[in-house]
């Protein structure tokens, strides 16, 4: 081999070598990049499936309007929403939502709406014990609960068992302390053709009805609102079923919006003299995940000033 051909043999070898280790740096920075992509995707999936679907956050706002009686001044009020028991909540949420709840020691506890999920079916066992859960929630002036559109018989069974007052179409008045009490009303859902606003309000119909009473309306699906005077007459409006959302993204606001709540979906609205506030609700409706909405509670207190 002469000395020519032996030069081009090593420069043959030495291109092969370069190559070769080209070839070592490309697959070693794709399998870095498949890994970090899959610690990703498994970091998101863990977040979004198992973090983010059941750390509850506490929403607390102060309510300060001079129709509230004095008596009323350093009330509480709990909100919760949208269970879908058998979704991503189960026993041990549900038990953890209680414990949070008491440990806030409310007057008042509202349930807006849809208890159990409708892919899930309830066991009898399973019914007892969130019986008993839900009325170790304690309210000194009381529970009140309204109906979702997923809501059927197990709701009626299981809430009228746990101590709560089903708003049907209603209302009640509430006292503290003396004779000067506020309003709440509840309306069925608006998605089954079930809502009857002047049922709710009928309170206004009575001859010693008072005109200015401070007034409390729950409702499931919060499009309700837009077309019911009698609900603009309201001083605070809570509402669920929007789940806000549940997978939002940052500034452009959620990825999904539901059929009844698609004027309002956000969790807060000030509609004139009406504050309405929209739970991020607890449970998951169809894929069991949530991005950037964790699950929620509304904790409000009152004030006349």
């Amino acid at each position: 081999m002469t000395r020519e051909e032996k030069n081009h043999y090593k420069q043959y070898e030495i291109f092969n070598e370069e190559k070769k280790e080209k070839r070592k740096k490309t697959v070693i920075k794709v399998f870095k990049f498949s890994l970090l992509f899959a610690l990703i995707i498994t970091l998101a999936f863990f977040y979004t499936t198992y973090i983010s679907t059941v750390k509850i956050i506490v929403n607390e706002k102060r309510i300060v309007n001079s129709k509230l009686p004095p008596s009323f001044n350093g009330a509480k009020l709990i909100q919760f929403s949208d269970l879908h028991y058998g979704s991503t909540y189960f026993y041990k949420e549900t038990k953890d939502l209680v414990k949070i709840i008491n440990e806030r020691k409310p007057d008042i506890v509202v349930f807006t709406g849809d208890l159990i999920d409708s892919r899930y079916k309830l066991k009898a066992k399973e019914q007892e014990k969130l019986i008993k859960l839900l009325k170790s929630i304690d309210a000194s002036l009381g529970k009140y609960a309204i109906m979702g559109e997923e809501d059927g018989e197990a709701f009626n069974t299981i809430l009228n068992q746990s101590d709560f007052t089903i708003l049907n179409n209603e209302y009640d008045l509430i006292y503290k302390d003396d004779n000067s009490p506020i309003l709440i009303t509840g309306q069925k859902s608006f998605l089954k053709n079930e809502n009857n606003a002047e049922e709710a309000f009928k309170y206004f119909n009575e001859e010693q009805a008072n005109k200015n009473i401070y007034t409390i309306s729950l409702i499931h699906e919060p499009d309700t609102f837009k077309d019911s005077e009698l609900l603009q007459m309201s001083d605070l409006v809570l509402a669920g079923h929007s789940h806000n959302g549940e997978i939002r993204i940052p500034y452009l606001g959620p990825l999904f919006k539901f059929a009844g709540a698609k004027s309002y979906y956000n969790s807060y609205y000030k509609e004139k003299n009406t504050a309405i506030y929209i739970s991020s609700g607890l449970g998951t409706k169809k894929f069991d995940i949530r991005l950037f909405c964790r699950p929620s509670i509304n904790f409000f207190r009152f004030s006349n000033k």
